[in-house]
């Protein structure tokens, strides 16, 4: 079969065993990404396509310009990026299985927060520049880390947040309230109370029909003016153009980031990108080599499975 590995940024994929155990296949990678027409053109050819989580989209528009694809493995069971009833209307198999690691996105959230609070792109920059010290840092011990949803994720970002002596404050679900009380975690008083209370507030939920959208202006609005509002999550859990609105605003003064509306961001091309109180990063949550290589471990499980006839972890529907 050809199989084309779509927006491997890195080039990450040809240094990895997967793409050893693709050798019997004629396999092509693709380093940039490209949508609508310019999408249907690159996939002509191929019998199957590789998506590294939710970076390429399939709508309607692009499936039924499909000529050859047979097959899109997809990395993690995340499949509303893609419109199965079009692909399963092509008579196109999907395939996905697999997951991410809570860790490394738990992991860049502290570095985020840490280096929003410490200056420390700033720094780095000044030193290179040939100067010295020009800001004045914010310490965590002793102040609020508001955890909006403790699942896999948020439930490790809260962990540290207390072996940093922070006072943890949780609000979510009734899931994420009883397993904040079981952890010994504060639960807000509030929604309202929530966000005006913390000084640090990080988001960990997925985004579907129901949470998108669901950090509003007015919450926002109703943060401290030196709080930092931190999402490694999904942009579209916050309500469009309202982050950058709020920061402009100075309520919370700053932010730091890891996802975006529209991605990947090229040229700068995000309003939150020229505020000089955002912290922001090109949705590195997920990349790291461990991860990689066990996302596309199980992406070439479902090609080889695919070609000898036996699909594995089909969606249907």
């Amino acid at each position: 079969m050809r199989v084309a590995v779509l927006d491997d940024y890195q080039s990450a994929f040809d240094q990895l065993e997967a793409a050893r155990r693709l050798a019997d296949h004629e396999v092509v990678t693709f380093a940039d990404s490209v949508t609508g027409a310019d999408l249907v053109e690159r996939l002509s050819g191929f019998d199957a396509v590789i998506l590294l989580q939710q970076r390429t989209h399939l709508p309607r528009p692009v499936v039924e310009g499909l000529d050859t694809v047979r097959l899109v493995s997809q990395t993690g069971r995340n499949t509303g990026h893609l419109d199965l009833e079009a692909l399963a209307g092509r008579g196109v198999t999907v395939c996905a299985g697999g997951a991410g690691s809570a860790a490394t996105t738990a992991e860049l959230t502290w570095g985020l927060i840490l280096s929003s609070l410490r200056h420390l792109p700033d720094e780095v920059a000044r030193l290179r520049a040939g100067r010295w010290q020009g800001s004045v840092g914010t310490s965590v011990e002793g102040r609020t880390l508001g955890v909006y949803g403790l699942g896999r994720i948020g439930s490790r970002v809260a962990a540290v947040g207390r072996a940093f002596d922070m006072r943890v404050v949780c609000w979510g679900r009734s899931g994420s309230q009883e397993r904040a009380r079981a952890a010994g975690y504060d639960v807000a008083s509030s929604r309202e109370a929530f966000f005006a209370e913390a000084d640090v507030l990080t988001v960990h939920l997925p985004l579907n029909d129901d949470t998108r959208g669901i950090v509003t202006a007015d919450d926002l609005a109703l943060m401290k003016p030196d709080a930092l509002f931190v999402n490694t999550s999904r942009a579209g859990l916050v309500e469009p153009g309202a982050l950058a609105a709020a920061v402009g605003a100075g309520r919370p003064g700053r932010a730091a980031v890891d996802v975006f509306d529209t991605e990947p961001v090229l040229d700068a091309a995000d309003p939150l990108l020229a505020l000089p109180g955002v912290t922001a990063t090109p949705h590195l949550g997920y990349v790291e080599w461990d991860v990689l290589a066990s996302l596309y471990d199980t992406a070439v499980d479902q090609v080889l499975a695919f070609a000898a006839g036996e699909p594995v972890n089909r969606v249907t529907g």
